[in-house]
This record gives structure tokens, C-alpha cells and sequence, in this order.
């Protein structure tokens, strides 16, 4: 588990095309390669990967076909920047929310809108997702545990960044039509989903008890 509060950050230094997986090598510092050995997990880009090598500070990452298909790690090379979270220990704060590092779908920067002092980013989504996300509740993107500002469409929605997100973070890079990679927040998956899978059983117990079963006032 992770927490969405990235640590910096780091150079991709190493993508080694294989059959059907890249192996991927990041360089890390002296303090976030301290205690690291291979199997731990490690989120990039707000993916959770699991350590194959480390040689000094450069850890080494094996991407497989799926992973690939459903972030944007395939689009990395040498030199670019990623962000990095260790895995979360027990007793760690959690400044952010729970991250499992199983992202769900890469989003589209639709626009950036520069301030004197904070960047907002207005991100496009599949409307798949759009039920997931509540103006004030979660979202992480690229693995930053970010708040959501307001649903600007139900395909659309905006996120607000600090100078400290900017300086800890790849966004201050981010372009129009970067892709980011998407993780909704799990309790809010958990109870949308929840939902929406009751209602329709509700309601067909209506149709076959309607002296006996009514619906909340509203839910129609």
C-alpha cells in the first residue's frame, strides 16, 4: 500500500525492450535506496512494481504486457523524470489517502492553466470513471494523492496543485495531452459500486411487493 505522497522525483536511467515486458532502472538517492532489497514494491508513476535488481542507487523494474497497456510506462526513455513512492510501513503517517498502486486507466491533461502561485489542471476521463469522482474526494494521478476540485463535465474534472506538489512532482512538467496514470479512491469505489449494484435489486422488489417494499423518499 502507498499513501500518494510522492518522495521526489527520480531519472529513468535504463528501458530495455524484451519480449512481451521493458525492464525499467531508476536511480534513486542514498536515502530512498536506503533499505531496499529486491521484492520490495515500489510505486512509479503510481504504479506498484516489484524490485528485480539494484545495483548502487539504480533499482531495476520489470513492466509486463498488461501493466503497459493500462499506464503510461511504455512511453518512458532515458531521461525522463517519474514520480517515486517506497511502499507504506507500519506506523507511517498517511498525509495522503490508501493507494493499492493498481491504476485503472491513464487520463488526458485536456488543459493547464497557469497562477502566479498554484497550476490547475483540467483532466479528461472515460465516462466510465466519472461516478467515482466527487467534488472534494480523492483521485491520485501518477501516483500523487491529489483532491478533486470540481467536476467541470461528466467526462472532465479538475485538480489544483500547490508549489510543493509542483516542486515534489513531474507536474510541473505536465503539457495539454500528457496522459496521467488514474487510480480512484477504493472506499469510494467500494460504495459507488455497492450502490449501484443494489438499486436494480430494490427496485424489482418493488415490482414484486409493491403493497409491502417502498423506496426511501428521493430514490426514484
Amino acid at each position: 500500500m502507498f499513501t500518494g505522497i510522492v518522495k521526489g522525483v527520480f531519472s529513468v536511467v535504463g528501458v530495455e525492450r524484451l519480449i512481451d515486458f521493458i525492464r525499467l532502472s531508476v536511480e534513486f538517492n542514498d536515502g530512498l535506496a536506503e533499505g531496499l532489497v529486491k521484492g520490495c514494491s515500489v510505486a512509479v508513476n503510481g504504479v506498484c512494481l516489484t524490485v528485480v535488481g539494484i545495483r548502487s542507487r539504480v533499482v531495476f523494474f520489470d513492466v509486463m504486457k498488461e501493466t503497459l497497456r493500462t499506464t503510461n510506462l511504455g512511453s518512458l526513455s532515458v531521461g525522463s523524470g517519474v514520480n517515486i513512492e517506497r511502499a507504506a510501513r507500519f506506523g507511517d503517517d498517511i498525509g495522503g489517502h490508501l493507494l493499492s498502486g493498481h491504476v485503472h486507466d491513464t487520463v488526458v491533461v485536456s488543459q493547464v492553466l497557469r497562477e502566479v502561485n498554484n497550476v490547475t489542471l483540467v483532466i479528461k476521463i472515460n465516462n466510465l470513471w466519472s461516478d467515482y469522482l466527487l467534488p472534494k474526494g480523492y483521485v491520485a494521478l501518477n501516483g500523487a494523492s491529489l483532491t478533486i476540485g470540481e467536476k467541470v463535465a461528466n467526462d472532465s474534472f479538475c485538480v489544483h496543485l500547490i508549489p510543493e506538489t509542483l516542486r515534489q512532482t513531474t507536474f510541473a512538467d505536465v503539457k495539454s495531452g500528457s496522459r496521467l496514470n488514474f487510480e480512484i479512491d477504493s472506499q469510494t469505489q467500494a460504495i459507488v459500486s455497492t450502490v449501484k449494484a443494489y438499486i436494480p435489486k430494490l427496485l424489482d422488489m418493488q415490482c414484486i411487493y409493491p403493497k409491502h417494499f417502498k423506496l426511501p423518499p428521493g430514490s426514484k
